[in-house]
């Protein structure tokens, strides 16, 4: 049995659907009209469930409170506009490194950037197996040159520009929403759809470029597959999985 580990921090992800016929009187404000609500585990378990939904199965080591780590949206149910997203506070403990078991096929990294994995951790974990994918919000350096690949996108691209290394652009895939995804300068386009929400469109994306690449170890037609899936994805309301 093929064996894959999700490492990094997770919250449950809340969306509170309204109504909004009128203005507050007293400020300029919608007033809300709960219809109803969803919710899904996020971040990092939000990576699991779509590999899970493609492989069957998938391991992960997050942070021991994520069901009272939320991030509350409050959509307009017609429009699925978001008029504002409240988070709990992130109180989030740094991993334990010693608990990290590396004998898996493939160790993705989901990181938030949220206080449970450091730099330091990362390269760590890098140097003890030698396929590891990175999804990070952290700006790049020196410390992720041990990764199999990372995998961020265009803001995240452009937050790290400047400590780009030769070898971080050799692993960076770069995806950049209807542009499709970026790497070693080659473009690898997707086809032009119907965005309805791009809420989770990233974890599905790594999910399927992992999943894929497990399958076939072929880089190039992984993050072809992880494309289609993205953009599946990003056609339905809220986060679904593949």
């Amino acid at each position: 049995m093929s064996r894959i580990l999700v490492i990094g921090e997770s919250c449950r992800d809340i969306f509170v659907y309204c109504n909004a016929d009128r203005l507050c009187p007293d400020v300029p404000v919608p007033v809300l009209n709960v219809i109803d609500q969803s919710e899904n585990p996020g971040m990092a378990k939000n990576v699991q469930r779509n590999i899970k939904s493609l492989m069957g199965h998938c391991d992960i080591l997050t942070n021991f409170n994520w069901y009272n780590i939320t991030k509350t949206r409050y959509v307009h149910k017609k429009s699925n506009h978001t008029f504002i997203r409240v988070d709990s506070p992130h109180d989030i403990r740094r991993v334990k490194i010693e608990e990290i078991d590396f004998d898996y096929d493939i160790i993705v990294i989901s990181d938030y950037n949220k206080g449970f994995l450091t730099e330091s951790d990362i390269e760590f974990i890098c140097s003890k197996h030698d396929c590891v994918f990175i999804d990070t919000k952290k700006i790049l350096g020196p410390w992720a040159e041990k990764a199999k690949f990372i995998k961020i996108n265009d803001f995240e691209f452009n937050n790290s520009k400047s400590y780009l290394t030769d070898i971080l652009k050799s692993k960076i895939i770069h995806t950049d929403g209807a542009n499709g995804s970026n790497y070693k300068s080659i473009n690898y386009p997707v086809k032009r759809v119907e965005v309805k929400d791009s809420s989770g469109a990233g974890d599905a994306f790594i999910a399927a470029l992992v999943s894929e690449y497990h399958k076939t170890n072929d880089i190039i037609k992984s993050i072809k597959f992880a494309n289609k899936c993205a953009s599946k994805v990003v056609t339905e309301i809220g986060v679904t999985t593949i």
